[in-house]
């Protein structure tokens, strides 16, 4: 009787494959294959003319949730190679979860207000753990309010107007809702009973669908429907807005190279205007931004770079310390209707 090594070699003879060592090997090798490193990432949070450029072994995963994200880096045994997180979800991971970037030359390209979301928000002295690739203002988007639109353009107050009452879809997190209002408590009292939902993630929806008149959202959500939809208008107020932010993080578990030719190519034509014009904007600086927004309609260009006075008045949102939280908190629930 023969063996089962005996039966293989004899059944490879017959293919003519036994002494090619070559050959068996390799196809050894590839039924044991290991995956190749992933990037996590949500769908449609990263523009896909960029990944579609991944090189091999690289392998995306998308997955349902920034939470479901996080928990696939907190399970060791399949370790992702990279992360794409916003700086709100990335800011709140243990640091022990995550390892230093290591791409000095790609980071000092970046504007200088990259530097400290490259950080989370920790010490200057705090080695780079992210890769901020794209920043976006929150807006307020109308649909079909041409008289909202001057004092729109001077500061988040239109909010507040009694036309909007019930018309209006806030962001779910009370931080921002906070930030918005100037930590005001009557005018966060007003402006809680102005909204028709506090769900950014259905606020286009409820906009587009008539049961909401306003909606306040990150702008690169709304670039794709500005040129085909004339019934919104998009306004970014003079007094500055919230930005948010999106990363690629390391986690302290990955041995993998970064993919730095990909990560680079996103900073420089053929692909940073294709992005630009999806509403995806790095930050590089305006140097750099402005003459290939000069293709783009003005109302869109100026929206995707702001002038530098304006920008100079929009912010981040790093954790807030513990007793602040909780006093915003507080806040927060004494102005429930």
């Amino acid at each position: 009787m023969l063996s089962r090594r005996q039966l293989l070699r004899r059944s490879l003879g017959a293919l003519g494959m036994v002494g090619s060592s070559g050959l068996s090997a390799g196809l050894l090798a590839a039924c044991g294959r290991s995956p190749g490193p992933a990037l996590l990432s949500c769908g449609g949070a990263m523009p896909e003319a960029w990944l579609s450029a991944l090189p091999k072994p690289w392998e995306l995963k998308q997955l349902a949730s920034p939470e479901a994200i996080i928990k696939a880096l907190e399970q060791p045994s399949q370790p992702p190679g990279l992360l794409q997180l916003s700086d709100g979800w990335a800011a709140s991971l243990e640091r022990r979860l995550l390892q230093p970037l290591q791409a000095p030359t790609l980071l000092a390209r970046l504007a200088a207000a990259a530097g400290p979301v490259s950080r989370l928000y920790g010490s200057p002295a705090a080695a780079p753990v992210a890769f901020p690739w794209s920043f976006s203002p929150w807006v307020l988007a109308l649909r079909n309010r041409p008289e909202l639109l001057e004092p729109a353009r001077e500061s988040w107050a239109v909010l507040l107007d009694p036309s909007l009452e019930g018309k209006l879809v806030l962001p779910s997190s009370p931080r921002l809702c906070i930030e918005l209002m100037g930590a005001d408590p009557q005018r966060i009292r007003q402006l809680r009973r102005q909204a028709l939902a506090f769900d950014e993630a259905q606020g286009l929806n409820l906009l587009l669908h008539g049961d909401a008149r306003a909606a306040v959202l990150p702008l690169q959500r709304l670039v794709p429907l500005l040129r085909r939809d004339p019934r919104l208008q998009v306004v970014l107020p003079a007094s500055g807005a919230p930005l948010s932010w999106q990363l690629l993080l390391r986690p302290a578990s990955s041995r993998t190279p970064l993919p730095m030719a990909w990560l680079e190519a996103l900073l420089a034509p053929p692909l940073l205007p294709k992005l630009l014009a999806q509403g995806w904007v790095p930050p590089l600086p305006r140097q750099q931004l402005e003459p290939l927004l000069r293709e783009l309609p003005p109302l869109l260009a100026a929206l995707l770079l702001p002038a530098e006075a304006v920008l100079q008045r929009c912010w981040s949102l790093p954790p807030l310390p513990e007793r602040q939280r909780l006093a915003w908190q507080t806040l927060w629930d004494a102005a429930a209707p």
